[in-house]
């Protein structure tokens, strides 16, 4: 069940984060650390009511963040569209006890429902260049692969920008 969350779901949401980041780096994927996803992140999302949960047996399993506003690392990327009306997902994360079982699928069919009855142009998000799981995944969806930014606290690799079109 996916639901809106809350302030109340924060730490369980870290401790998704911190696991995925930490089976990542154990498959060395540097995509994830000790900076980002910060707690102030998720708190934002709460806040501006773009936060959204999976549960499973009343327990937080997984995560996404639908935004709306674009954030200022995303002004040079040469988009597909205007930037006047999408919407950005942030911050999927399913516990590694609980991928590979198309909780992130259910939560990208989500996001591009909402989208779509919202009435937004496209959905944009990025994804980390060597994550190829990540990669194939967003690519095989129907999302374009655009040009790479930086997150210098995170890796010395690109992010790939990817934009799906409604």
């Amino acid at each position: 069940m996916i639901r809106k969350g809350g302030l109340s779901d924060i730490n369980s949401i870290l401790n998704i984060t911190k696991s995925c980041a930490l089976y990542m780096i154990q498959n060395e994927i540097y995509q994830w650390n000790e900076h980002y996803p910060d707690r102030g992140s998720f708190i934002s999302d709460a806040e501006n009511q773009e936060l959204y949960v999976y549960v499973k047996k009343s327990k937080v399993i997984a995560c996404i963040s639908l935004c709306i506003h674009m954030d200022k690392v995303y002004l040079p990327v040469k988009w597909k569209t205007k930037n006047n009306n999408n919407l950005y997902i942030h911050r999927l994360a399913v516990h590694p006890d609980f991928q590979k079982k198309g909780i992130g699928k259910i939560l990208m069919d989500f996001a591009e429902k909402y989208a779509t009855e919202k009435k937004f142009v496209s959905v944009r998000l990025d994804t980390f260049s060597v994550n190829k799981r990540n990669l194939k995944f967003y690519e095989s969806r129907g999302y374009e692969r655009l040009e790479g930014i930086y997150f210098p606290k995170q890796s010395e690799f690109p992010f790939y920008c990817y934009e799906l079109i409604l």
